[in-house]
């Protein structure tokens, strides 16, 4: 299971947010690159990177800071967050970005998820972020009334990477993650499953990976940041079990 440190970008600067408000942001570094490159020196396979401007935005507004984390970090990154067209999906692919997130979209505009997955194989993931079982879209301003797993089951022809779900409700409270309701995702569809929302300490992610799912990983943000969990103790742990 991979361990995806998180980067959620605000204003430029790399914070952390208290159940996906943006007014209760918290920021943890000036500097988004030197924060990656710390990811990195401690280990880590991969970096999950959110522009939160760009959820509500509908568009990139974090560009710079991502660009310099690209440039300096030679590990794959993942990123989401106003990611809602074909063109802003081909610009980031061409400045070395290994995946991309497509949330509101995958509600509104399911066909572009067909799309770039068709166009980018292997490089399109689906973030499904849900409060009580329910998808939220724009930067999880707007509640649906579409179920978690009816979502991810309509892409299961379509040739995502991953699923990326977070319990909104769970995320940035340091209260554990939904760990049953990542599991009953895991278990209902063929597509790989990344859990995010809530991931606060090395039981949290022994719990997750010893679910009775196999999840493909999770994210975890303000721990890192806090310290309720060692990067490097935490790889160490995942990778002793494989």
């Amino acid at each position: 299971m991979i361990l995806y440190p998180a980067i959620d970008l605000k204003d430029g600067q790399a914070v952390r947010l208290f159940k996906g408000e943006m007014e209760k942001a918290t920021v943890f570094n000036d500097d988004p690159a030197a924060q990656a490159m710390e990811f990195v020196a401690a280990g880590c396979e991969w970096l999950h990177l959110v522009d939160l401007n760009g959820a509500f935005a509908g568009e990139p507004i974090n560009a710079a800071p991502v660009e310099a984390i690209l440039e300096r970090c030679q590990v794959p990154a993942q990123l989401g967050g106003g990611i809602r067209d074909m063109a802003t999906i081909e610009r980031w692919m061409s400045k070395g970005l290994a995946r991309v997130i497509l949330g509101t979209v995958a509600v509104e505009n399911p066909a572009l998820v067909r799309e770039a997955a068709h166009e980018f194989p292997g490089k399109v993931a689906v973030g499904i972020d849900a409060r009580n079982g329910r998808v939220a879209t724009k930067g999880w301003a707007t509640e649906t009334d579409v179920m978690v797993t009816d979502l991810a089951r309509s892409f299961e022809d379509a040739g995502v990477a991953a699923i990326i779900y977070t319990d909104i409700n769970r995320d940035g409270a340091m209260q554990g993650p939904n760990v049953e309701a990542t599991a009953a995702l895991a278990n209902a569809v063929s597509i790989p499953v990344i859990a995010s929302g809530g991931v606060s300490s090395l039981d949290d992610l022994i719990a997750l990976r010893d679910c009775g799912a196999s999840l493909n990983g999770a994210i975890s943000g303000r721990a890192l940041y806090d310290g309720a969990i060692d990067l490097a103790q935490a790889l160490n742990v995942l990778k002793a079990s494989e």
